[in-house]
């Protein structure tokens, strides 16, 4: 891509239909993750204050167990990257499998097909639905951003960066336009519709993007990036900038996506939002995050990735600390706005900092390490807190609380260990 000025640089075809793909899967990230998969469980399991915590560990599982099967395959990837020099045919092909499941959720929820393990069978399909589809999204993201050095110069990189990300929260205002559709509190007629949105805005990359293939391939096994993995740890004093911030970014994640998956039951269970508030909150939370998102690409330029890093976490920190001890919305509508404008900014500036710490002919193999780790916090985070709900669920609210509280520590030890990378 050639050098651009000004907001040329936003417009040229690659960019946009690049750019389209994070507005696609947004949509899924915020109806399914986090807005109406949550209420769904919290509707089919909850109910008082001790099934609300049963509810939140059933959702925290989930969500475990879909980042477990990532973790499996994520090195896989780095690899694939190396031996093909493609990512567009990945990235659209794990789309496309996660909208079928995303799909197949809606049209088998209002099923009645009698129990399973004294739950209803077709909540326990949903459930297994939402963990493959949860794990197609997720991997298609890997391949996704290492998209962005294609599209970029070194001097764009961290605008484009943010602009992907600002782009991607739109996608959130147009995913909430299925929330009318939802009857009765029956949340789950929001998930085919979620579907289709998914899939109308991926059709761009399918489409538009037109791919360079990588003029250097790396021949490799199949299942070198196992190998992989083992050889960077082993090797960690040669890579040791980026080793440490692989530890950084699995605790700040670890914070961020355990929030992510558990703030919408959080709120109505714990604060007293009803769905409607929540809905409102999420849209604040989004301007927020846009908001974050664009202006912390500047900051990531004018200031360096480093500190831009450390700035996102004082900030999630921040928001766990207000969110724990909330005990009225308005102090939670500070906290969806904190958390918004974290979450933005964490996938701008970790996406620059891996591209600026990673050696040009490993990037892809260290991309597969970075989805490792974050993808490995993904299983730690929603299951300690699932873990505290179920453990303390005759404590009824308290245990929420204790279990948003944890979250804290982990981002404390990232921000620690941070410091410890050098300049």
């Amino acid at each position: 891509m050639q050098k651009s000025r000004g907001w040329r640089v936003f417009l040229t075809l690659p960019v946009l239909s690049w750019a389209l793909y994070d507005f696609a899967n947004t949509i899924f990230s915020s109806n399914i993750t986090t807005i109406f998969f949550p209420f769904y469980i919290q509707e089919a399991a909850g109910g008082n204050e001790r099934l609300d915590q049963i509810a939140s560990t059933f959702l925290s599982y989930a969500n475990a167990v879909s980042s477990f099967f990532l973790v499996l395959f994520s090195p896989l990837f780095g690899v694939w990257i190396d031996r093909t020099g493609r990512k567009k045919r990945y990235v659209v092909s794990f789309a496309l499998t996660a909208i079928l499941f995303t799909a197949l959720m809606g049209l088998i929820a209002p099923l009645r097909l009698g129990e399973f393990g004294g739950l209803p069978a077709a909540f326990t399909i949903v459930v297994v639905l939402f963990v493959a589809a949860k794990f197609f999204y997720q991997s298609s993201l890997i391949f996704y951003d290492a998209m962005l050095p294609d599209i970029a110069t070194k001097d764009t990189i961290s605008v484009l960066s943010g602009f992907g990300v600002a782009v991607g929260y739109l996608g959130t205002l147009v995913g909430l336009t299925v929330y009318p559709l939802v009857s009765g509190g029956n949340y789950a007629d929001a998930f085919l519709p979620t579907a289709i949105l998914f899939f109308i805005f991926t059709l761009p990359m399918m489409l538009a993007y037109k791919e360079t293939p990588a003029a250097k391939l790396e021949k490799r096994p199949f299942f070198a990036g196992y190998r992989d993995v083992w050889e960077t740890f082993k090797e960690m004093r040669s890579y040791r900038s980026i080793f440490l911030f692989m530890i950084v970014y699995f605790f700040i994640n670890d914070a961020i996506a355990t929030a992510i998956a558990m703030m919408a039951v959080y709120a109505k269970a714990i604060v007293g939002f009803t769905s409607s508030e929540f809905i409102l909150l999420y849209l604040v939370s989004t301007v927020s995050s846009i908001i974050g998102s664009f202006i912390f690409g500047y900051i990531t330029r004018a200031a360096s990735a480093k500190k831009a890093v450390f700035y996102v976490g004082f900030i999630l920190f921040s928001a766990l600390l207000l969110g724990t001890f909330a005990v009225n919305r308005p102090m939670f509508w500070v906290t969806g706005s904190l958390f918004g404008a974290a979450l933005g900014a964490v996938w701008v500036t970790s996406r620059v900092f891996i591209i600026e710490l990673s050696p040009e002919d490993k990037r892809g193999q260290f991309f597969g390490l970075f989805a490792f780790s974050g993808k490995l916090s993904a299983i730690v985070g929603p299951l300690m807190y699932g873990t505290i709900t179920l453990m303390l669920a005759d404590y009824g609210d308290i245990a929420s609380r204790i279990a948003l509280a944890s979250l804290m520590l982990f981002v404390l030890i990232g921000l620690l260990v941070h410091r410890k990378i050098p300049e």
